[in-house]
Formats: C-alpha cells, structure tokens, sequence
C-alpha cells in the first residue's frame, strides 16, 4: 500500500504535446525522494503516476502544478478534468475550504439553492484502491428550515458516515459548501466574473476550449454565452457554441499565475547574446523559458514603456501565456497559450537546424556545409532508456514533405530502435549506388538515433536518388507503397541478401524461394474473426504449402487487403511475439500435447481446435496413435517427420525442443492513404511510440511539417485484454491512439534479437 504523506501531488495544468490521451485536470503523484532527487539535479522530467491508472509517465514539470495532499483530495471529489481546472483557478476557495472542521456552520448548494447547514462528516466515500488518495467530500446536515430538502440520513452507497434526520444530509465536494460567516453564498467565482464583448475566455465540457464573447443571452433564465470559438468541435478552426455562463471563465483568471510570472519575459535565461539583426519576422528561434523553448518569430517591434525592441513568438507547443495580444493590444494571433512576448536578443537560431544563414519560414535550409543533419559517426539504436527523452515531441522523428509519408515511416521504423537491417548501411556496394549507402547512414540513420530528427531535405535527398537510380519519374512526387519502396532499396540498390527462405512443399518441392517480405493471402475457408498475426501467418502458409527454410533475422509481414481501402478483418491483434517452431521446415518439433520430439505432422488436425487455437500440429508416436484412434480422425494421413541431426528417430529423445521465437518491434499502419507506424522501443508492455511525420503543418503553401513522436502506454491495456472484451470495443472509443495499431495495421515488422548487430 502506498503511504500518502510519502508522495508529493501535482495537477495537470495543460496537455503534452506528445500525450494527446492526457487532459488538463488529471491528479498524479511521485514519491517525495524520487521528486527531490530529480530537483537536485535539475531535471525537468517527473515519472509520475496518474490518480486512477497502474502505469508510471513521463511529464515536463512544467506542465504540472504541485498540490498539498489536502487540496490534491478536495479537487478529486470533483467528477470531471475541467471542473477542476475551474476550481484550481480560485485559490482562496481551496484554502477557506482547508480550513473548515467538524460543526463548522456551513451552506451548501443542491438543486440549484444554497441551503443553510452543519458539517458533520470530512473525507472520503469511495476506496481509493492502488491509489494514496480519494476525494474528499463534506457531510453536511441541514438545519433548520432546510431540513427535509437533502439526499439522504447520512448514509451515502449504503455506509453509515453519521445520522441525522430523513433527507436532511448532503455529501458535497468544496465547490458546493461555503462557510456561514463568509458573505452571501452564491455560484462559483468564474460565473460571477463580468463578461462582455470581446473577452478572451475558456470554457469546459470533457476538455478546455478558448475563444472570445460575442454575447450573452437569457436561455429560458439561464445565462448562455455565445463564444466565437478558436476551434469547432471536430478540431478545426472557427466555430460558434453556446455555453451556460457558469461553464466560463476568463483567461486572465485561468492564466493568472503564468501571466504574473512572464509579465513580458523581461529578462529570461539566455545564453550567448545574438546578433539581433539576424533575426526577422519567419525565423525559427530558441528561448529559454522554463526550459528551452522553441518557436517562430511572428512579429517585432516596441512594446509601451519598454525600451528594447521584442519579438513576439508563436511556440510550438502551448507553454506560453496569450494569443498574441497583449495587454488589450492584438500584435499577431496564433493557439491560446502558444504566444509569448521576449527581448529580441534573447532569440537565438533553433539549435535543432544549427544553420548559419536565416532560417527560412518555409523550413527550407540553404547551407548544406552548416548541415548538423550529416552525422559522420555510426550511431547504434536509441536505446529503451532514452527513447521518452531523445525522440518524443513535436519535431522528433522523420520531417514529412510531398507524399513521403510512406517513407518516412519505413525509415523510423526500420532504423529507430532497431539495428536487424543496419548491414545495409555497412556491407559493400556498387560504386554508382554508394551515394544512396551514404545519405541512408550518414543523413538519414544516423541523425535519427542521435539527435531524434531528420528533416525533410535529408530524405528528399535519398528520393531524388532513388528516382534516377529506378528511372521513375514520379519517386520525389507521388505517394508509393513501404513494400515497394524497401524492395528497391534492398534488392536493386544495396543487394541485400534475402532475409527470409521458403521451402515450398506443395509445387517445386525441394525448391527454396527467397523474399524480402512476406505478403498474407487467405483463402475464405477459415473461421478467423478477430485474428493475431501469429493466426494469420499461420492460416496462409497453411494455405500455400509453406515452410521456413531458416529463422529469418528480419520477418516482413503485409497484412490481407485489396487495396489501400478494403481490409480483410475490421481489427488484427498484434502478435508482440511471434512463435515460428512449428513453421521451420527442418527443425526439432515439439508435439503438440506432451512436449516431447514429434515425430509426425497431420495436416488434416491444422484446424482441429480441440489441441490448440493456432499452429501445425505435430505429434510424437504416442500421441498420434491416440489422436487419430478418434473415428472423426481415422481417415487423417499423418506424415513422418525426419529426426534433426543429434536427435533420437526412436521417440524417446529426453530433450525438449527449442522455441523460436521473433519480436515484434514495428508496425506500419495506413488510414486514407496516409502512413504511420508504431515503435516498440523496450521490453514492458507500455514501451511503445506513435510517429506521424505530417502529424502538424506551419504555414499554408511556403509552410513544412511537423513530425510527432508520441508515447503511447495505452495499447498494452487492449493488448491484454480478453478477446471477447476487444472484440466489443467500439474504434473511435479505443483510448489514445490504440485504434490505429488494431485497425489500421499494414506492415508488421518482425527480429531475431540473436542476429541484432547491437546487443
């Protein structure tokens, strides 16, 4: 059990960039060592862990606001993210309602009335199991002519927490109970807040939402605010909703503590000083504020009663304080929260380009000699520890530019993490095709594991090449396919040695065929509703008279499709390991129901469900005998297996045979012509990463994209789960970004660890 007086608490002030599934208002904790160890050393990540759920997370201290055990417990009993948002921005509630005891003279609100009352009861009335702490609630009797007008008798889920009259008790959070010598009670202090035409707001449902008053109008005697919002509700830009006045609350509030600490940023932490003049509306700049941050120049000039002249930046990311106004001044506009106003010589060159000359808007780099993006020395995969810290973000991962996406994804996944296809950055080549090597390693690999980013002149490189070297015009243009894309990279221009054999047992037999991927056929006789990979793979070499020939290091696995558009299966469940003994054409197998060296295979059984859900199915002696003594089995026609060398033929071999097993550590998912893939970086079912090389896009046609990195712990829940409990999920419910690597899925991207070149 977790003690709660050893954790310190935080509250999530605002969504990471990289953690789309976390909202504002969300509780979490770490324990007091661990968070004064990272203090001392001036780390800026916390692992924390979220009120509610089992897994440890990763977040920049900047996001999260530290919280007493007592206000962390009065903000939990209230229901929803937003609300507590609301309430973390009147402070002297929370402190006046810390105060409150026993017998305290209290109203409380019900039924839309302030009732007059007692406190009676002070803490929880739910477990808080796995957790320190649950919310805290106030036991309220009512009092004189109110009594009567309550819930209950002060029993709440059939516990008794004190008595008191029939329908005379209420169990409340702190936003309903206001002391009795303060003055009229009355809604919260957001409602009450004046509002008028023009007014920067934020308003609450499931998440945050900015936008400006336009006016308030009396909806049937509620107060309803038509806001002109900054985003509709699919995400897009502009929108009116009406929303009921208590539901608002003004930005100044909201930011009020961001505000008073920036004031303008008059003096941040700088380093070296920059020639100012190098710097101009477009360009791509670092400033430190609470860290590094990272923007675009989106205007200069002279700010009342300052001397110095000031930029004023759009952030990537929403750690900043406005909209770009200021002070009831509009300087330019970009997202809520993503403006911030800074002395222009505390701008320096984004360091993740590190170019010379001005960093264009449009992303565009001119000096290839100032290129930081050529990396010289061999760089192995980023290992599992540094995954969160080097390659998740905005900007992390592979730049995407004109249909690359296909590309972008192969490369991230192939070569990220992973190390099975490096021979193909180190083994020999034809001299005309050593440029290709050379931008693959040095521009494109290389960068990616030690610095977490390629942009999008680097890969633009490798396709410019690639269409001369293939004679197709279309390669720097059009959208292809990863399957076509590593073919030509493996086959015709670097000569890789086929990763994976086939032995063919049906046609051609004794015929070894080679491949560098492996596309999934089915035929329509199967009874597969929601599939794992491991099934499929099964299904179709079973259909094909299929065999290995050799573990392979490298397994390439397209998934069954016509097309882009028509899938096969609604959802596929990704086989984290794939299990190939019983697909080895040569190798010891172990029966089926005793373990021991087979000695026979049936394929009649294939399908026979009663001995296992997947797999050929090879018996030793014994068993087969008794198997297929069974009348609905007599006419099966087992065939004998040949011993491997060093095994007994007579059945009796003690030993046990061997598993071989491939990891997964990639998929490739494709939605409306458009790919992404999944990384799994580590060895706990949480490890994994989402990447979108066009996850964003700054500026319309002279404008690039933004990659994204993102954790995403949240597949290993649906992972896990029963398969009729995942078969009942409904898609755009799916938590995170888990519906694409169920639904989505294209390639799958299978290693041998023993054939890893780093290990």
């Amino acid at each position: 059990m977790i003690s709660a007086d050893d954790q310190k608490y935080f509250i999530l002030i605002a969504q990471p960039s990289s953690l789309g599934f976390l909202i504002p208002g969300q509780i979490c904790h770490i324990h007091k060592t661990l968070y004064e160890g990272r203090q001392k050393r001036n780390d800026t990540i916390l692992p924390v862990t979220l009120i509610g759920k089992a897994y440890e997370i990763e977040l920049e201290a900047d996001l999260l606001r530290p919280l007493s055990r007592g206000e962390a417990e009065l903000l939990l009993a209230l229901e929803k993210n937003s609300e507590r948002i609301m309430a973390l921005a009147d402070k002297e509630a929370l402190v006046t309602s810390l105060a409150l005891s026993k017998d305290s003279q209290v109203y409380v609100e019900f039924n839309n009335e302030w009732l007059t009352g007692v406190i009676r009861y002070i803490g929880r009335i739910a477990s808080c199991i796995g957790d320190p702490i649950a919310g805290v609630f106030f036991g309220v009797e009512l009092q004189g002519e109110d009594k009567g007008k309550g819930k209950n008798d002060g029993t709440f889920l059939s516990k008794t927490y004190f008595r008191c009259a029939r329908n005379s008790a209420i169990f409340a959070p702190f936003t309903r109970v206001k002391p009795m010598d303060s003055k009229t009670p009355m809604s919260p202090k957001t409602s009450t807040e004046i509002l008028k035409s023009g007014d920067r707001v934020a308003f609450f449902d499931e998440e945050a939402h900015h936008g400006m008053v336009m006016d308030i109008v009396d909806d049937k005697g509620i107060k309803m605010v038509l806001i002109s919002t900054d985003k509709d509700e699919e995400g897009k830009l502009g929108g009116v909703k009406q929303v009921p006045l208590d539901y608002v609350i003004k930005e100044e509030l909201l930011n009020k503590d961001e505000t008073e600490k920036m004031e303008i940023s008059q003096n941040p932490e700088i380093g070296d000083v920059v020639d100012s003049t190098e710097m101009t509306v477009g360009s791509l700049v670092k400033v430190i504020y609470n860290g590094p941050v990272y923007g675009i120049i989106r205007w200069i000039g002279y700010l009342p009663d300052l001397p110095e002249k000031r930029a004023g930046l759009e952030l990537e990311n929403d750690c900043g304080v406005s909209d770009g106004a200021l002070n009831g001044e509009r300087y330019f506009r970009c997202p809520p929260k993503c403006g911030l106003f800074v002395k222009l010589s505390s701008c320096k060159p984004d360091d993740r380009f590190s170019v010379s000359k001005e960093t264009t808007f449009n992303g565009n780099y001119d000096n290839d000699v100032a290129n930081p993006c050529v990396e010289e020395e061999n760089v192995p995969p980023i290992s599992s520890e540094d995954v969160l810290k080097r390659l998740t973000g905005r900007m992390k991962g592979v730049q995407g530019h004109c249909n690359s996406c296909y590309m972008d994804s192969a490369l991230f996944s192939l070569f990220s993490c992973s190390s099975v296809l490096d021979s193909l950055l180190f083994k020999s080549t034809k001299k005309e095709d050593k440029p290709i090597q050379n931008t693959l390693l040095k521009e494109i690999v290389n960068p990616l594991r030690k610095h977490g980013f390629v942009r999008e002149k680097s890969v633009m490189k490798l396709r410019q090449l690639l269409q001369k070297r293939s004679r197709c015009s279309t390669y720097t243009t059009d959208e292809k396919d990863p399957e076509e894309f590593l073919t030509l990279i493996m086959q015709e221009v670097l000569s890789l040695d086929p990763p994976l054999k086939l032995w063919n047992q049906s046609g051609n037999k004794g015929k070894v065929q080679t491949s560098y991927y492996y596309q999934i056929f089915m035929d329509y006789n199967h009874n597969l509703v929601l599939p794992t990979v491991q099934q499929l793979l099964e299904h179709s070499f079973y259909s094909n008279g299929l065999k290995l020939a050799e573990v392979p290091a490298c397994l390439i696995l397209t998934m069954p499709r016509s097309g882009k558009s028509f899938k096969m299966f609604p959802k596929i469940i990704p086989s984290t390991e794939l299990d190939i003994t019983g697909l080895l054409s040569h190798g010891p197998q172990p029966c089926v129901l005793c373990g021991q060296l087979a000695s026979e295979e049936c394929a009649e059984c294939f399908r026979d469900t009663v001995f296992s859900h997947t797999g050929f199915k090879y018996f030793c002696c014994m068993c087969s005998a008794q198997v297929h003594s069974h009348q609905h089995r007599q006419c099966h026609k087992p065939s004998i297996l040949q011993p491997p060398q060093g095994f007994h033929s007579s059945g009796s071999d003690p030993r046990t045979p061997p598993r071989e097993k491939l990891e997964l550590f990639a998929v490739l998912c494709i939605e409306t012509s458009h790919y992404v893939s999944f990384v799994k970086y580590g060895p706990q079912a949480t490890d994994w990463v989402f990447f979108d090389s066009m996850a964003d896009r700054v500026g319309e046609e002279d404008g690039y994209n933004v990659p994204k990195v993102t954790p995403c712990p949240e597949v290993s829940q649906y992972l896990r789960m029963p398969l009729a409990q995942l078969a009942n999920q409904v898609p755009r419910h799916m938590e995170g970004v888990a519906k694409r690597l169920f639904c989505d899925g294209y390639m799958y991207l299978y290693q041998s660890r023993s054939m890893s070149l780093y290990r």
